[in-house]
């Protein structure tokens, strides 16, 4: 289906505004000024011939410029010969679980996850879900439609477009997780923020005992409520107001794409990213005792100190889909977790869900017996600055500045800079695609976490 509108056509833009668009994971923009269905047929032309592909999978979440996209995607793959399983609005982690399932060449999903309304992305994989960055791939694709040399259309007969609704077959691969009846009766607020979940959450709870405070579970893609993006904790407050009101046990947020989630407990306080790391990894080590467990860098110093007392061996990642996917792959790890709110298992083909997440910590709080709040204490007992985004005009330069202003420090240069002492650390590191520096500061005490928390945001403003 052509656009109606009238925008600048993909051939036209040049590898210098397709790169502003072609980002380190992903594909994404404002649809349709920058990512439009011209563009997406393109990258249909490409994505197969790049895969070598026969058989992919397309899934999109729930904005309306998706349907145009995934449309426009699906033409360009059949005419260069790939067929395409259509799997309808779907979760980006339900997309990662069609291309593993069903063994398939590759995927896509049509998603922008958190970001406004009004723009959309693609996320692609290889065969097994195995994520596709800018280094593997979509440079290429980029520098493809930017020249005008498509690939030539397929030989062969043209591919063809089925559909298959995968979300029962999704909801029983999350479940397989967990003992289901294992399961307490729990009563659980879940906001779906008007993306994905409010899709998913349904398939898998209908065989749990749980009882379900939905909150926006309607597919809306303007987002009427409030964005889909959990992390920021002024978008929680309606998640935190519904479990204190229905006197839930907890609560869960899941983002656009509802691939990332986060919880509140039965007090309706914040869990971040790290401490539900640990609490998987904890449920983990009880399935596969002396299992490497993954954490990346930005995480409590909490996370590896819960593993080693669990019996597992931690591995120190650095931030970033692609990379810590490989190297699970490479070291056998079965979990690995981001203090993003992205959990990743090797038997989910190393990728990450939130559904499989949540099903592990209800797992675990119904053996604990226990109010959530109460068994997290003994888990969580650092305090974290959360990442605070600054706008910096010479990063590597002011890193190297943080860098010398902590020179008793122990340094090391995994991602960023991460300077370490005996009772708190910080890290700076940039962001790949905007001049900011990410810090995040963790400390024993509240005050040692505030004190040095100011001084590093001080160091990046002069």
């Amino acid at each position: 289906m052509e656009a109606s509108f009238h925008v600048e056509t993909a051939s036209s833009m040049g590898t210098g505004m397709l790169s502003a668009i072609f980002k380190s994971y992903d594909v994404r923009g404002i649809y349709p000024d920058q990512l439009n269905d011209d563009l997406a047929y393109k990258i249909g032309r490409c994505f197969i011939p790049l895969l070598k592909a026969k058989h992919v999978a397309v899934g999109r979440d729930m904005r309306e410029s998706g349907e145009h996209l995934f449309e426009a995607f699906a033409r360009g793959a059949s005419e260069a010969g790939g067929n395409v399983l259509d799997v309808g609005r779907v979760s980006t982690d339900a997309l990662y679980f069609a291309v593993g399932k069903y063994e398939l060449d590759g995927g896509v999903m049509i998603t922008a996850s958190h970001n406004p309304a009004n723009y959309n992305g693609m996320k692609f994989t290889r065969s097994q879900a195995q994520a596709i960055s800018l280094d593997t791939g979509l440079a290429q694709i980029r520098d493809q439609i930017a020249s005008g040399s498509l690939p030539p259309p397929a030989a062969s007969a043209r591919g063809q477009i089925t559909q298959r609704n995968i979300l029962d077959e999704f909801a029983a691969h999350c479940l397989s997780f967990i003992e289901p009846k294992k399961i307490k009766p729990f009563k659980i607020a879940i906001d779906a923020g008007n993306g994905m979940a409010g899709e998913t959450v349904p398939h898998v709870f209908k065989h749990l005992p749980c009882e379900v405070v939905p909150l926006y579970f309607e597919l809306n893609g303007s987002f009427p409520n409030h964005p889909a993006s959990p992390i920021e904790p002024e978008n929680m407050v309606d998640l935190q107001a519904a479990v204190r009101k229905h006197h839930c046990d907890l609560g869960a947020a899941f983002d656009g794409d509802a691939d990332r989630m986060f919880i509140v407990d039965e007090k309706g306080d914040l869990i971040d990213g790290s401490t539900v790391t640990a609490l998987v990894a904890l449920n983990t080590l009880k399935r596969h005792p002396g299992s490497k467990i993954l954490y990346n860098l930005i995480c409590s110093r909490s996370v590896p100190e819960l593993i080693k007392a669990n019996g597992g061996i931690p591995i120190r990642s650095q931030v970033g889909h692609s990379l810590i996917k490989q190297t699970m792959r490479e070291q056998d790890v079965v979990f690995g977790g981001e203090h993003s709110g992205h959990f990743y298992f090797r038997d989910n083909w190393y990728a990450d869900s939130g559904m499989i997440a949540l099903m592990q910590c209800l797992e675990l709080f119904s053996e604990a017996n226990k109010a959530v709040s109460e068994f997290i204490t003994p888990i969580d007992t650092r305090f974290r600055s959360g990442e605070i985004n600054r706008e910096v005009k010479a990063v590597q330069g002011k890193m190297r500045e943080i860098e010398e202003f902590y020179k008793g420090a122990k340094v090391d240069h995994l991602d960023g800079v991460t300077i370490s002492y005996a009772d708190w650390w910080l890290n700076v590191r940039p962001s790949n695609t905007e001049p900011l520096l990410r810090l995040n500061v963790e400390g024993d005490t509240r005050e040692l976490m505030e004190k040095h928390r100011d001084e590093a945001l001080e160091l990046i403003r002069s």
